[in-house]
């Protein structure tokens, strides 16, 4: 049986199936392994890491009387949370002057050269130049007017990148959802450029990190995992030595890792002793770094990713912000695979405006026989629709490799 129990629960002889947070958290290259190491069960003790998964058929349960959660109850409470937000206020049906399927073409198009402009910006700075503040704000520009025209556009497309150019176009992906989660908050224009500006700019401290360690397959030395670390504080050096001296970027740059039960870093900081600015940013680079190919671990399907945040939400992130961050990304945000409940699986291709529970989903395979049908699009928010979302899918499990090409109507 698969249980959630508290790290204090640990004892050696236990098989874990997951780590309860980001992997970004912790210095294991894998989650999945039978705990027979006292220094692996000491390093675990001492992350910020509060809760883990364990398979009782294949290592020693929790002592008898101790409090553990079943994979079903904790599923349970998640999709009620997630239910609860799309039911928090009426979904605006936004205007969109261009279609998703346009947009997404120029939206691709904008990554490609913001891509180019963040690698030669980055590289500038790594040799202690200047950094050119005018070319960064044409980029936040450029991902912002995409996001009015179609937001959904712009943030699925930078969830596609290659392990090699994360560094660059993660920069790009958190600005757009920075941006995306600033207008579902309701902030002023002149904030959400400095919402987009700070996301462009919040992990430019990795440029002082080498890139052996950044891009290493395998499990992180003690030394390593705290010298990764270390990029928060020194890209706040690097920003002010390159000129920034906006308070938001630097900010946010600094604190994108802190938690509000105070277990994140550098400062430890809690709660309200966090700005708006890196709460919004502490949610926008844990979605793209867990939804994102790295060299060391496949990115999670984006409907996966967003449930994984809700069980963390509540000593990781501010609410209201991870509650904004759902209803501007959806529950069921675009690629996420699927299944209805006539067995069908398929991709979602819009994250519905009406209501997040129910988007438009491009069925293509029947589970009932076992083949590929030809692709058709559900509108699950139609009065006459009969179906609905029973469960969300892994696409590993499936062997599916395409689902990008569908949702991106090139299947």
């Amino acid at each position: 049986m698969i249980k959630r129990i508290s790290v204090r629960q640990l004892r050696l002889g236990m098989f874990l199936e997951s780590l309860c947070g980001s992997w970004m958290e912790h210095p294991f290259w894998r989650s999945r392994f039978k705990l027979e190491d006292p220094a692996d069960l000491a390093r675990i003790l001492q992350s910020p890491i509060q809760e883990v998964w364990i398979d009782t058929a294949k290592g020693l349960d929790v002592a008898q009387g101790g409090p553990s959660f079943t994979r079903e109850q904790v599923d349970t409470v998640i999709d009620a949370q997630l239910s609860e937000i799309s039911q928090l206020a009426e979904l605006e049906c936004e205007l969109r002057p261009v279609a998703f399927e346009e947009e997404v073409k120029r939206a691709a198009r904008i990554c490609h050269q913001s891509r180019q402009a963040i690698t030669a910006m980055f590289r500038e700075v790594r040799m202690g130049r200047e950094i050119n503040q005018d070319e960064a704000r044409y980029v936040v520009a450029e991902v912002s007017d995409s996001i009015i025209r179609n937001p959904s556009a712009m943030i699925s497309i930078v969830r596609l990148k290659n392990s090699d150019d994360y560094t660059y176009m993660h920069s790009v992906a958190v600005c757009a959802l920075m941006i995306v989660l600033a207008r579902q908050l309701d902030l002023p224009p002149q904030q959400v450029r400095e919402a987009g500006y700070a996301g462009l700019l919040h992990d430019i401290g990795k440029m002082a990190i080498p890139a052996p360690i950044l891009n290493k397959p395998g499990r992180l030395t003690d030394r390593e995992f705290a010298e990764v670390r270390e990029h928060p504080a020194r890209g706040l050096e690097l920003l002010k030595a390159g000129g920034v001296d906006d308070p938001v970027v630097l900010d946010v740059c600094l604190h994108h890792h802190e938690k509000v039960d105070g277990t994140g870093y550098p400062h430890r900081l809690r709660g309200e002793d966090i700005s708006l600015f890196a709460k919004m940013g502490a949610v926008c680079d844990v979605y793209d770094a867990i939804t994102s190919d790295r060299p060391y671990k496949r990115g999670w399907d984006p409907a996966e990713a967003v449930h994984k945040m809700a069980e963390w939400s509540a000593g990781h992130f501010d609410k209201t912000v991870f509650q904004a961050f759902v209803k501007s990304i959806g529950i069921y945000p675009v690629g996420s695979l699927v299944r209805l409940t006539t067995g069908r699986l398929g991709v979602v291709v819009d994250p519905g405006r009406q209501s997040l529970t129910c988007p438009q989903v491009k069925v293509f395979y029947s589970t009932a026989s076992g083949m590929r049908m030809a692709p058709e699009t559900v509108d699950l928010a139609w009065p006459g629709c009969t179906e609905k979302i029973v469960s969300r899918e892994d696409p590993a499990k499936w062997g599916f490799t395409d689902l990008d090409a569908l949702w991106k109507d090139e299947a």
